[in-house]
């Protein structure tokens, strides 16, 4: 058991932590997928632009970054 746990503590990614990665990857890909298939969310976009949907998320980030580096 000492084994396994001191393998994974050095730094190296292991298969089921690859498997978790890509896994979260798609079902990431999948929800936007989902999202951007409802037709009110697709006209509340072509309304708003790209553009204007950057500019709204510029500050949340913003505050994100404030608190992650606290």
């Amino acid at each position: 058991m000492d084994a396994m746990i001191e393998r994974g503590q050095n730094g190296e990614a292991t298969d089921k932590d690859t498997l978790m990665l890509m896994s979260g990857l798609a079902l990431v890909v999948f929800g936007a997928g989902l999202i951007l298939s409802n037709r009110s969310v697709r006209r509340y976009i072509g309304q708003m632009g790209p553009g204007g949907l950057l500019q709204a998320a510029v500050p949340d980030v913003e505050r994100y970054m404030k608190l992650r580096a606290m």
